[in-house]
């Protein structure tokens, strides 16, 4: 694990703590269970991304992502609304929203606004360690967590794909190499999010996702995370049946996101 997850994981735990001393679980826990409102209000995330796959086009899951640890601010004005409805009017399948705050400059409120902004179903990217970040999902209207192996053991990665599943949202499980994609194969979700970036160098290299395909079982919806930013890059991973992607900061750099995903994908055409 490198330092800087372990870092960001230290800090989740004294997040999740304080939240738990704000609102205790069984009161959160409580609300999203019983929420009739709470409970029905869901898109599909998965749905979606296979809508799009079935239409011969890429499944894009468009990120709403102000800053990296690596890279530092990277969009400044932020407008999460403005964002969300760029991608949603240019084709993107899904959003992916950063929540944490420290690392990312992430907040639940983007999530929200992006939601409210368009139709799509919304992924909350965040280092998910607690079933109580799970209800925050939900609460917050998420339509899909993401649950990364390098941060979890396979006990509680288990849990909390079940906790999801049950409210009703998707799970995209991450995988670095093929150690966490032999523990990611045993769960249940079809989702298998690849990334190309290391996470000791921050180098990235689409040839990850390459290299692991072979291993991966069919049925396995694969989304190929990092790196994508030429029309090569896509060429490149739907030549080798991958026709899903998360994208981010190619688009987060542009002056009109939804407008560079066009671009890119081709999904103007």
């Amino acid at each position: 694990m490198s330092d800087i997850l372990n870092k960001i994981l230290a800090v989740k735990q004294e997040e999740v703590s304080a939240a738990k001393k704000y609102r205790a679980l069984s009161s959160l826990r409580e609300e999203v269970e019983t929420d009739a409102d709470i409970r029905k209000d869901l898109r599909g995330f998965e749905k979606a991304l296979r809508a799009k796959i079935r239409r011969k086009k890429a499944g894009v899951i468009a990120e709403v992502k102000k800053a990296s640890p690596s890279k530092g601010v990277i969009r400044d004005p932020f407008y999460p609304g403005e964002i969300a409805e760029s991608y949603a009017g240019h084709g993107a399948a899904c959003l992916s929203v950063l929540t944490d705050r420290l690392f990312f400059q992430g907040a639940p409120a983007y999530l929200q606004e992006a939601r409210s902004a368009c139709n799509l179903p919304v992924l909350r990217k965040d280092f998910m360690i607690d079933f109580y970040q799970v209800y925050e999902a939900r609460l917050w209207r998420s339509d899909c967590i993401l649950l990364i192996v390098a941060a979890l053991d396979q006990g509680l990665m288990v849990e909390l794909e079940a906790c999801a599943m049950e409210l009703g949202m998707d799970v995209l499980v991450e995988v670095h190499n093929a150690d966490e994609l032999e523990r990611a194969l045993q769960l249940k979700t079809p989702l298998l999010g690849i990334n190309n970036r290391n996470l000791r160098t921050f180098e990235t290299s689409l040839q990850n996702t390459l290299d692991l395909l072979p291993l991966v079982p069919s049925g396995r919806l694969v989304v190929t995370e990092s790196g994508i930013l030429v029309r090569e890059d896509v060429s490149r991973m739907r030549d080798a049946d991958v026709h899903a992607f998360l994208v981010g900061e190619a688009f987060m750099r542009a002056p009109d996101p939804g407008k560079e995903l066009a671009l890119l994908f081709d999904t103007a055409s």
